[in-house]
């Protein structure tokens, strides 16, 4: 099956100050991973290019790099998942400048039902968990959390079994 997920949330900041949140990525003053309810991102080294980590039982290495601008990350594991994920910052056709992440992936075997049913819905609460805190380190405010009942009924599920 193939997956094509975008997330983009329009920032009133200066294209630096967005981009740099990137850059934090899975440092200990991470500004744009919500790792404060998420699993935190984590890797072997510094995020750079061939990085290998992940967050949870989601595994992936950073495939390219580009900072201040964007980062993107290659799937290898959970077993079905090939492709890939990453964060950018770019303007819209209007003009506006937005913080996007992008997934793109073709799912098999197992994850062909895991995907939509566990993983899709736990992706985009974290992702929008994500451009809460990006919009927070901008001292910007942000909408809060609005995890809808499948994702809470997840969460739980997860917390009890780990």
């Amino acid at each position: 099956m193939k997956v094509l997920n975008i997330h983009e949330r329009k920032i009133p900041a200066a294209f630096e100050d967005v981009g740099s949140l990137i850059d934090t990525l899975s440092s200990r003053e991470d500004k744009l991973w919500p790792l404060e309810k998420w699993p935190a991102m984590k890797f072997d080294k510094p995020l750079q290019v061939e990085a290998r980590g992940g967050h949870g039982p989601i595994r992936y290495f950073v495939k390219s790099y580009n900072p201040g601008r964007c980062v993107f990350f290659e799937f290898t594991a959970p077993s079905g998942f090939k492709g890939f994920h990453g964060y950018s910052v770019d303007y819209s056709e209007s003009g506006e400048l937005i913080l996007k992440h992008l997934l793109e992936m073709k799912t098999s075997g197992v994850a062909v039902i895991s995907w939509p049913l566990v993983f899709a819905p736990l992706h985009n609460a974290l992702i929008e968990d994500s451009f809460d805190k990006a919009e927070r380190s901008l001292g910007l405010k942000s909408t809060g959390p609005m995890w809808n009942l499948w994702v809470r009924i997840l969460r739980w599920i997860l917390k009890k079994t780990s």
